[in-house]
């Protein structure tokens, strides 16, 4: 942690959510951050939670998907690009956050197309008053939108267990301080997540991966994101055919 950082318990959590064209499935995230940001504040009511939906680009419906959630701020962007689409939703959540006291607020990231579970931010604020400055959580594709075949291929291939050596930007907490430090999200298309955990642990910050904090996203073969979640899944997919 930043020796600048004061020492303390949390006293904001600001949760930020990127979103191109998910009108389908941003409800099922919006309702499930609905429900972990109700459990934060019922365990830990000295904490301001807020939730900053980031549509990037979008043409579809999910401006009014938006409007269903009051508690949900919409800050609209023209990036087609998922880590510029972060750093807005992150600086905007953020900017008006004095230096002294950006060590005791927390970014939580998800995706669009997740569902995070209920205790999702109570885990991640755990954390946080224990002193880690990064957490990465894993993630698991729904199993309803792939063939077993493909799903047990996925499994093979992931860790699901503490210490794990996964980096998603859609399950990643990181304190404020630590985050500007590092220089934050940088403008990629894919892997912005990993650079920023790479930054924060080589300035010496105290990261953890977890598999308490645990999550699931759609299973669906074409994503946003060249390269991305989406893409390895369709890749896992060619290949399993091919093998079977």
């Amino acid at each position: 942690m930043s020796a600048a950082a004061p020492t303390g318990d949390l006293t904001h959590v600001h949760v930020v959510v990127p979103a191109n064209d998910e009108e389908e499935l941003l409800p099922r995230t919006l309702s499930t951050l609905d429900a972990a940001v109700a459990e934060l504040r019922a365990a830990r009511p000295a904490i301001a939670v807020d939730v900053t939906l980031v549509l990037d680009a979008c043409t579809d419906g999910s401006r009014d998907v938006a409007r269903r959630h009051a508690d949900v701020r919409v800050v609209e962007v023209g990036c087609r690009n998922v880590g510029a689409a972060r750093a807005q939703g992150v600086a905007s959540a953020t900017d008006w956050v004095p230096a002294t006291e950006r060590g005791r607020h927390w970014v939580a990231n998800t995706d669009a197309d997740c569902a995070v579970p209920a205790d999702w931010l109570v885990r991640q604020a755990i954390l946080a008053d224990a002193g880690v400055d990064l957490v990465t959580g894993t993630v698991e594709p729904d199993h309803h939108d792939l063939d077993p075949a493909v799903l047990a291929r996925w499994r093979s291939l992931h860790q699901l267990r503490e210490g794990h050596h996964h980096v998603h930007g859609a399950n990643l907490g990181v304190r404020l301080s630590s985050y500007v430090e590092s220089g934050g999200f940088e403008a990629l298309v894919v892997h912005e997540d990993v650079g920023l955990v790479e930054r924060v642990r080589g300035s010496g910050g105290t990261c953890v991966a977890s598999d308490a904090l645990h999550l699931r996203t759609s299973g669906r073969m074409r994503g946003r994101a060249p390269g991305g979640f989406a893409h390895f899944l369709s890749e896992l997919d060619q290949s399993t055919s091919l093998a079977g």
